[in-house]
């Protein structure tokens, strides 16, 4: 297709028994446990490298994550740097008012909420690269918050509409990589991914996505793009930033096969991970492999006219969503045969998810 963390030593304690009294030897700076960094926020948005202390230990984000309480279980997002000295243990998840400083130029997701500056909380309606809350109203819109509980809830009125049993069901021959729960944590990312409209729009969309990175991965098989002859193609040397990684390295990974130089520059900047430097993260972490694909349906429109999701948010049909991936080289006649691939992979999903599959099938 054209264009996703020391366990301090306690120290030692010497007790010398001679009659009565033990001697404790005291803690030298050597060895003592690093100072916690700042408190988990629960509202907070934390991206790769980011810290935060919880229940005695620093804990190191490896990507983008939201409202996912470090542990060493869960998504595995969190890394443990081990136990760490003047923190607090467990602080009760964030409430209310109790949302985090607005700052210039953070990642935000859509549904992020901040206070900004002037004392009043925003929502990013899309999510954006730290835009000032005032100025990008199109980004954001104000937000009415109370003691007692919070109003304008988020986008996404419930979970992902696809379970686990009918993911499976969708997916008889995906490799252990492809989890179902990689899925769920990538979508956590953009809540208004599978989150607007009505039931039938969530599910329309969902089975649109997923036929697309079935066929763009072989039914979610292969990681890695098949024809190593190509690899050297998807390096755009004119781009300022070159190719760190070697001229072989940003070929397809990932459910959607993420392609070219500057398509990992953006996901890695929009995802707050170095993928850039380190594209094969998305082969290596299922997640971050999933978050890729999220990333591409929810903000690019390739050679298309909007994105994916727009595209079936706002009714222009599953041909509409092939255009923006794979453009002319498939649509217009330029390959009939993938895109009745797509086609019947999504009236499947439909089929599955109990929905209609809705007009202009093909593009």
């Amino acid at each position: 297709m054209p264009k996703r963390r020391l366990l301090s030593l306690m120290a030692a304690v010497g007790v010398a028994v001679a009659g009565a009294a033990a001697a404790i030897l005291p803690m030298t700076a050597s060895n003592a446990a690093e100072a916690c960094v700042a408190a988990y926020n629960n509202s907070a948005v934390y991206t790769g490298g980011q810290r935060a202390s919880y229940n005695g230990k620093n804990w190191t984000a490896k990507w983008w994550t939201q409202g996912e309480t470090p542990s060493t279980g869960g998504s595995g997002v969190w890394a443990d740097n081990g136990a760490c000295g003047g923190g607090t243990t467990n602080p009760p998840p964030a409430t209310g008012c109790n949302h985090p400083n607005w700052v210039a130029g953070q990642f935000y997701a859509a549904g992020s909420i901040v206070r900004y500056t002037n004392g009043q909380y925003y929502r990013a309606t899309h999510e954006n690269p730290g835009y000032d809350p005032v100025i990008s109203t199109w980004y954001w819109s104000p937000y009415t918050c109370t003691g007692g509980g919070t109003t304008n809830p988020p986008t996404n009125p419930g979970s992902f509409p696809v379970s686990e049993a009918q993911f499976n069901q969708m997916f008889p021959n995906r490799i252990a990589f492809y989890s179902y729960s990689g899925l769920i944590d990538a979508v956590k990312k953009y809540p208004a991914f599978t989150g607007a409209g009505s039931d039938t729009i969530r599910k329309q969309e969902a089975a649109a996505f997923l036929a697309n990175i079935n066929h763009e991965s072989g039914g979610l098989v292969y990681v890695e793009e098949i024809n190593q002859a190509n690899w050297p193609l998807y390096c755009d040397r004119s781009q300022p930033y070159g190719c760190p990684a070697g001229q072989s390295a940003y070929h397809g990974r990932g459910p959607i096969q993420l392609s070219w130089n500057f398509n990992y520059k953006a996901a890695g900047d929009a995802l707050g991970i170095d993928l850039l430097n380190n594209p094969d993260r998305v082969k290596n972490e299922a997640s971050v492999a999933y978050q890729t694909a999220v990333w591409y349906w929810m903000t690019q429109r390739g050679p298309g006219t909007m994105t994916p999701h727009d595209a079936m948010v706002n009714s222009r049909g599953f041909g509409e969503t092939i255009r923006s991936i794979n453009g002319s080289l498939e649509c217009n006649g330029g390959n009939p045969a993938q895109v009745q691939s797509r086609v019947t992979a999504y009236q499947r999903f439909a089929g599955i998810l109990g929905v209609t599959p809705g007009a202009n099938l093909y593009c």
